[in-house]
């Protein structure tokens, strides 16, 4: 396998990449300064798009049903407005999937996947520091969170100590 390859976790593990930044790429990830040209010459294409962690959602929502893949970046793990963008993606109705990109470390993997991110997509500097295993590892091991899972539909720690006092009283 790649070191490409292996850069993409999903919550099942490494997966291969179907989308590419190359200009004569089928399915092309492209910059977001490059969508409005990308979707008139799409037809009926997939088209994924990479943004920065400042765009804003009014900016992506008019295009929510041509749009398979957002990938959204992260300078660095310890800016978190991308998991703010992936949440309000998903409350805004975004079905297609999202991808963090960035150098995020194992111990946010769980949080990405419960903001509604689909895959984890890692510097290679990052993926050989923290293989895939470690990832997966990390993300078992919160089982418990603050917020309220997009994937799972889970309860936040708040919700169910609410439900327990309820059956208490």
């Amino acid at each position: 396998m790649s070191q490409l390859e292996s850069s993409l976790l999903d919550r099942n593990g490494a997966k291969p990449d179907i989308w590419s930044r190359e200009a004569s790429a089928t399915q092309r990830l492209i910059p977001f300064s490059e969508l409005a040209s990308a979707l008139a010459k799409a037809g009926n294409q997939p088209v994924g798009v990479e943004i920065t962690n400042t765009v804003r959602l009014p900016e992506l929502e008019p295009h929510f049903d041509r749009l398979a893949l957002i990938a959204i970046t992260f300078p660095s793990f310890s800016d978190g407005r991308g998991f703010s963008i992936a949440k309000s993606l998903r409350n805004a109705g975004y079905r297609g999937s999202l991808r963090a990109v960035g150098p995020l470390i194992a111990d946010q993997f769980a949080y990405a996947l419960a903001c509604g991110f689909d895959e984890v997509e890692l510097p290679p500097h990052v993926a050989s520091r923290q293989p895939a295993a470690i990832w997966l590892a990390a993300a078992r091991a919160f089982r418990a969170t603050y917020q309220t899972s997009h994937q799972t539909g889970g309860k936040s720690i708040l919700e169910q100590r609410r439900a327990a006092r309820g059956r208490l009283a």
